[in-house]
């Protein structure tokens, strides 16, 4: 047999990749013909919700919005982890028990340590 073999099930995943960029690519050259060609300050000007902009758009955030971001994406992956091991894990057996109260720990010390650098708290 002679030239590229690909199996049936990835013909899916590649009309999904080639419909993806597709989409992509024609939604920016139709977009060409709806943008602004003669550009003034009015049209220029940031809009908010009909006022006049009344801040500098690049303002700083605290950095607590960021360590509650990152706490909710490792618990977030922590809800995928436990539901992917609970459907193995009689097939698994004792390592995988051992295995989840390892990994429960690692992430109890991340909570604990955020807890206590008052990432959870928040600010009036």
């Amino acid at each position: 047999m002679s030239g590229l073999y690909l199996p049936k099930e990835y013909l899916a995943i590649l009309l999904f990749i080639v419909l993806g960029v597709g989409f992509g690519v024609v939604t920016l050259w139709i977009g060409q013909f709806f943008r602004m060609k003669r550009p003034y300050f009015e049209k220029l000007v940031a809009y908010e919700s009909g006022n006049p902009p009344t801040d500098e758009p690049r303002m700083r955030f605290s950095v607590k919005f960021y360590l509650i971001a990152i706490l909710f994406i490792v618990f977030d992956v922590e809800a995928i982890y436990l539901y992917s091991w609970a459907l193995v894990y009689d097939k698994l057996g004792m390592f995988a028990l051992v295995e989840m109260f390892i990994f429960i720990a690692l992430l109890l010390v991340g909570y604990f340590y955020g807890w206590k650098k008052g990432a959870l708290q928040w600010e009036k």
